[in-house]
């Protein structure tokens, strides 16, 4: 299969490499890098500290939200609060950002960068 560039590409001259990754993570069905930015930097502020505290965004594609919880507990609370976070999560991100979350329980899912377990309390 030929080379082809994406839609909305430009013919001529060098572009940032950035813009580059938006448009082929945006082709690819994710979201915008902005999107992306702020969820993962604000999710504490998006969904409240105590979620926030007991969840994190994992995955975010075609407006689906994969969130990633260490208890079966949180995973039931998240459920019952879709519909209000996802209104939050619009109202911040724009209405077409986020359309459905999916709730996901994973042992170690609250580990920090490091790799070193959060403090859940």
């Amino acid at each position: 299969m030929p080379w082809e560039p994406l839609p909305g590409a430009r013919e001529a001259g060098p572009s940032r490499v950035a813009d580059s990754l938006d448009r082929l993570v945006r082709h690819l069905g994710g979201p915008s890098a902005d999107v992306t930015t702020s969820l993962v930097r604000r999710w504490p502020e998006l969904v409240g500290p105590n979620v926030g505290a007991n969840s994190r965004p994992v995955r975010l594609r075609d407006g689906t939200l994969t969130v990633a919880v260490a208890d079966p507990a949180w995973a039931t609370q998240l459920r019952f609060l879709e519909a209000t976070l996802l209104e939050r999560l619009q109202a911040e991100l724009g209405a077409d950002a986020v359309s459905a979350i999916e709730v996901r329980v994973r042992a170690g899912a609250l580990r920090d960068r490091a790799g070193n377990a959060r403090d859940r309390t």
